[in-house]
């Protein structure tokens, strides 16, 4: 399975003249007569600017998400004062939307990513979109990925990753597709590119969960032989929970969960509550939506709470 290759020391760059630099020479070209065929935002920065070096990847972020419905031309006051003096820019950051070949509007300031995100949907609002945002295609990438075809949903993740790297839904996404295809140690060096402040989110959590409990699944026996094991020693519950174990890694999720339930039913308190922990990672490897977890979810309820 080819799947886009994280951590080779660049990072992907986005389509060709999403974003780009521009001169006092070519400002003409670059602002005023791209803008007549797309919305071009130009941000006016300088090296010396500390608010601008905090505005210009959240604007970059943000026109690569708008999947090509506009476009961001970076000036630097410094090295072209000509044209901002011209605008009557006199602080930066400062940032000018053009629109058929004049200014339409603006904001000044290092803004938060919500205020830019509303800028450039107000923006473009009406507009043919430029090709799916992040979301249509991570949503995509799920539903493909749900019907078993780990390798079209591993580039459809991987589009996403061309234009926003870091974004945490896709490198979990393709961690999931290494993981349908047997491929732990890659799905593990995936996940080594989710900064340690996200390691919380739902996705990364939930690929995680799906890493551990395959790892734990290479540590028991055969399904057949610790059904057999169950079959004389009912109270062996150690057998009982590797046996939901490896039978989680087989796809027999319903089976899974009737095993563990049986521990929690006879004895609660076993292995430290450990058959009510398992099965709260197999729901959070499952998904919270998946028929087996939400059915899960209701039968633990009731052997708790009767």
């Amino acid at each position: 399975m080819t799947i886009i290759e994280q951590g080779s020391g660049d990072a992907p760059q986005a389509g060709p003249d999403l974003i780009k630099d521009t001169t006092t020479q070519s400002f003409v070209r670059d602002v005023i007569e791209e803008s007549k065929r797309q919305p071009v935002l130009i941000d006016f920065w300088a090296q010396w600017c500390g608010p601008c070096r905090q505005l210009t990847p959240i604007l970059e972020k943000a026109v690569r998400a708008a999947g090509g419905k506009v476009k961001l031309v970076k000036m630097n006051i410094d090295e072209h004062p000509s044209i901002p003096g011209q605008m009557g820019i006199q602080s930066i950051p400062a940032v000018i939307a053009f629109v058929d070949g004049r200014p339409a509007d603006g904001f000044m300031g290092a803004v938060p990513e919500s205020q830019v995100n509303a800028f450039i949907e107000k923006l473009t609002a009406g507009m043919p979109g430029g090709g799916p945002t992040a979301a249509e295609l991570l949503q995509e990438a799920e539903a493909v990925l749900a019907e078993g075809d780990a390798a079209t949903a591993a580039a459809i993740y991987g589009e996403v990753l061309q234009a926003d790297p870091a974004n945490v839904e896709a490198l979990a996404g393709v961690a999931r597709c290494y993981m349908q295809t047997g491929e732990t140690d890659k799905a593990k060096q995936m996940l080594e590119h989710v900064p340690e402040k996200l390691r919380e989110n739902a996705a990364v959590k939930a690929v995680q969960a799906i890493i551990d409990l395959a790892e734990q699944a290479e540590q028991v026996g055969p399904i057949a032989e610790l059904e057999q094991k169950v079959a004389t020693d009912p109270l062996d519950h150690q057998a009982r929970f590797d046996l939901a174990t490896a039978l989680n890694a087989a796809g027999k999720r319903e089976e899974a969960t009737t095993h563990l339930l049986e521990i929690v039913r006879r004895d609660r308190k076993w292995n430290d509550d450990g058959a009510r922990k398992q099965l709260v990672q197999f729901f959070e490897a499952w998904g919270a939506t998946d028929d087996a977890t939400v059915e899960g979810r209701k039968r633990l309820s009731t052997i708790l709470f009767s």
